[in-house]
C-alpha cells in the first residue's frame, strides 16, 4: 500500500483497522530513507532493518539520549557514544507505540541555524539541495519535509524548531519551557531548551505533544500543570483576538510580509479579531539570548573533558570553541554584572512585556523568519548568523513561551515561507486550535503536499 503523504495519525488508524501492518509501514519508510537520505543527509544514524523495534517509525534529533543507539549531538566528541539510558521524550514515544528508525543530523551541539556546523556534513533543504534547511533541527525537518518519516522530534533553544520548519515547509511546535522534560536531552542552554514535534498536520503535533508532555521526576524544571487532551481541544473552533506588531515586520522581506498579511485576512474571514499592539523590538532579544546562551554553553560543555564522555576537547568544532570563550568571558569576575546580570534583567523586561500584551490579545502572529532559506555556505558571512535568522523567534524563547510555525506559501524562488503564532504560557491547546483552523481553511496553500511530491 502506498501511504505517501499520510499523516502519523492516519497511519496509526490504518494499522488499527488492519489495513496495513507495522512491518509494512516500517519497510515503506526504511526504503524511502535508503532512497533519498544520501541526497539530503538528514540522518546521522539509520538503524539496520533488523534493529528497528515494532512500532510506527519516527525520527529523533541526535541530541536525545537513546539506549543502544548512538547519540552524537553531531559532534566528533561523541562520535561513538552510546547512552546507557533512554531520554524521557524517547521513552514516552516508545511506550506509546512509536519506534525510532534513526537519529537526525543537526548543528553540532545544536550551535547554529543552518545544520552546517555538523561534524557529519550539512543537511540539504529538500526544496532545493543548494540551500540550507535551517537549524539546528535541520535533519528532523528535512526528514519530515521529504516524507522520509511521518513525523520527527526536534529541540529548540532560540528557534531551532520553528526556523527550520519555516525554511523547509513543515509544522514545528515549540512548547512552553517546562512543558516537556529535558531529561536525556544533551543540554545546550538549560534555561531555554525545549523539545517539540515536527509534523505535516496540526493533529499530529497535538498527538505527539500529548505523548511527550508532563511532569518528570528526573527534571525539576517540568511543570506540575495538567496536560490537556490536545487532540480533543481541536474539535471546537474558538474565536480569538490576534495581535500584530510593527516591530516584528521590520527588516522582513516584502514577499514574506505580503504572505503574512494574506494569512491575517484569512483569520479575519474565519471570525477572529486582529488588533495592533506594541512590543519591545525583537532585536534586543538577540543580545539577551547571545549572552545567556553562551554562558550556559560554557557551563554545559565543561563536562566534555575526554574523561567521562567520548573524545577530548580537541575534537570540538570552531563554533563550540567560540561559544565557550564568549560564555566564559561573560561569566568571569568583573564582567558578570556588566553582561550576564544585565541580560537576565532585560530578559525579565521581555517577559513582562509579553504578559502585558497578552492582557489585550490571545496570540501574536508574525513571520517566523525575516528571510526564506539561505544558500549553503552563506552563514560564514555572518558572525552571528543564527541570532539574525532566529531574531523573530528569540523573544518567545527567552520568555519561555509556546509558539508554532505554519507554512504560509512559497517565495519567488519556490522556497517555503513560515508564519508563527506565539501564545501565553501553557496555551498550546489554543495555539493548536487556531493552527488547525488555518490548516482546514488553507491546507497551507499546498506547501506540505508539494514538498512531499518532490520525493517520489
Amino acid at each position: 500500500m502506498n501511504i505517501t503523504g499520510y499523516t502519523l495519525l492516519e497511519i496509526i488508524k490504518l494499522v488499527k483497522k488492519r489495513q496495513i501492518t507495522i512491518p509494512e509501514v516500517t519497510s515503506f519508510f526504511y526504503n524511502r530513507i535508503k532512497k533519498f537520505n544520501q541526497r539530503l543527509n538528514a540522518f546521522i544514524t539509520v538503524l539496520d532493518y533488523q534493529q528497528i523495534k515494532p512500532g510506527i517509525p519516527i525520527a529523533v534529533k541526535d541530541n536525545f539520549c537513546t539506549k543502544g543507539i548512538k547519540t552524537t549531538a553531531a559532534s566528533k566528541v561523541l562520535a561513538d557514544f552510546i547512552s546507557p539510558y533512554e531520554s524521557t521524550v524517547t521513552d514516552k514515544l516508545i511506550k506509546n507505540g512509536l519506534t525510532i528508525i534513526g537519529k537526525t543530523n543537526m548543528d553540532a551541539w545544536a550551535h547554529g541555524s543552518s545544520t552546517e556546523t555538523s561534524d557529519f556534513g550539512p543537511t540539504k533543504n529538500p526544496w532545493n539541495i543548494d540551500y540550507s534547511p535551517g537549524g539546528s533541527s535541520g535533519g528532523s525537518v528535512a526528514a519530515v519535509s521529504a516524507y522520509l518519516v511521518p513525523a520527527a522530534i526536534g529541540s529548540e533553544t532560540a528557534g531551532s524548531i520553528r526556523q527550520p520548519a519555516s525554511w523547509s515547509g513543515v509544522i514545528g511546535l515549540k512548547p512552553t519551557y517546562g512543558r516537556v522534560s529535558r531529561y536525556g536531552l544533551i543540554a545546550m542552554g538549560s534555561s531555554l531548551d525545549c523539545p517539540g514535534p515536527l509534523t505535516i498536520s496540526v493533529a499530529d503535533a497535538a498527538f505527539l505533544l500529548k505523548v511527550i508532555a508532563g511532569k518528570d521526576n528526573y527534571d525539576a524544571t517540568t511543570s506540575f500543570q495538567e496536560v490537556p487532551d490536545y487532540l480533543k481541544k481541536l474539535e471546537k473552533n474558538q474565536k480569538f483576538v490576534i495581535g500584530i506588531t510593527d516591530e516584528y515586520f521590520e527588516g522582513v522581506l516584502p514577499e514574506i510580509k505580503n504572505k503574512i498579511f494574506t494569512c491575517l485576512n484569512i483569520f479575519r474571514k474565519l471570525g477572529h479579531k486582529i488588533k495592533k499592539i506594541k512590543l519591545i523590538s525583537p532585536k534586543y532579544a538577540i543580545s539577551v539570548y547571545t549572552i545567556i546562551q553562551r554562558a550556559e554553553v560554557s557551563s554545559n560543555l565543561a563536562r566534555y573533558d575526554g574523561i567521562r564522555f567520548g573524545n577530548p576537547r580537541e575534537f570540538l568544532g570552531s563554533e563550540a570553541k567560540k561559544r565557550i570563550m564568549l560564555g566564559t568571558y561573560t561569566l568571569s569576575h568583573g564582567y558578570y554584572e556588566s553582561f550576564y546580570k544585565k541580560a537576565q534583567q532585560f530578559r525579565t523586561l521581555i517577559i513582562e512585556d509579553y504578559i502585558k500584551a497578552f492582557k489585550e490579545v490571545d496570540f501574536i502572529i508574525s513571520p517566523t523568519t525575516p528571510t526564506t532559506a539561505f544558500k549553503l555556505g552563506e552563514f560564514e558571512k555572518y558572525p552571528f548568523f543564527g541570532e539574525l535568522m532566529d531574531m523573530l523567534n528569540e523573544p518567545a524563547s527567552v520568555a519561555g513561551l509556546p509558539a508554532i510555525n505554519l507554512p504560509a506559501g512559497l517565495d519567488k524562488n519556490n522556497l517555503p515561507i513560515g508564519m508563527q503564532i506565539v501564545g501565553p504560557y501553557f496555551y498550546e491547546d489554543r495555539i493548536l486550535n487556531l493552527a488547525n483552523q488555518f490548516e482546514k481553511e488553507t491546507d497551507y496553500f499546498g506547501v506540505i503536499k508539494k514538498g512531499i511530491l518532490r520525493y517520489q
